[in-house]
């Protein structure tokens, strides 16, 4: 039987970022890292104690806009495989973020392409946990580069996943 976790990896997370020639299996893993942090291994879509951000990756409404406004207006091509994503091209950006995960993961993925620094090497958990802490969490967010690690562990090293995302256990260490 095929897990949520599992199949957001293979039905959304994949073809998304292959549809926008931003694959790679660190970009990969930290999307998927991300959207179990982030919505409590696929529990949320809209934040806990009626918060703004929206869909399994809990992104805000400020976040989102910035993103459309600041940068994908200046990267047309990229921007238009991101509208492809979209249930109709006149489909509330808002909405969809809440409802339509391939959407989400674009915008999510997007939100990490535009930093400077590159994405973390596969494999590498904690390293990823820090770079959605420092990027994606930021350092005002009330998340754990530890609470990543030990979602990670326990909702996706074990998982029966192809080797390709099979990491070893990572140490954890209080943050």
């Amino acid at each position: 039987m095929v897990t949520k976790l599992e199949a957001f990896r293979v039905d959304v997370i994949q073809p998304v970022l292959k549809e926008m020639d931003l694959y790679s299996l660190a970009a990969e893993e930290l999307l998927l890292g991300t959207a179990v942090q982030e919505s409590l291994h696929f529990t949320y879509r809209t934040q806990m104690g009626g918060g703004p951000a929206k869909s399994y990756f809990q992104i805000e409404p400020a976040t989102h806009d910035d993103i459309w406004n600041n940068f994908l207006r200046y990267k047309t091509e990229l921007a238009d495989k991101v509208m492809a994503t979209l249930t109709a091209p006149d489909a509330d950006k808002l909405d969809e973020l809440e409802n339509n995960d391939c959407y989400a993961a674009a915008m999510a993925r997007v939100h990490y392409y535009r930093v400077p620094k590159a994405l973390p090497e596969a494999g590498d958990v904690r390293g990823q946990a820090r770079y959605w802490k420092r990027y994606y969490n930021t350092e005002l967010g009330k998340g754990k580069v530890s609470e990543y690690v030990e979602k990670w562990e326990l909702y996706v090293a074990d998982v029966n996943l192809d080797d390709s995302l099979r990491v070893e256990k990572v140490q954890v260490a209080v943050d």
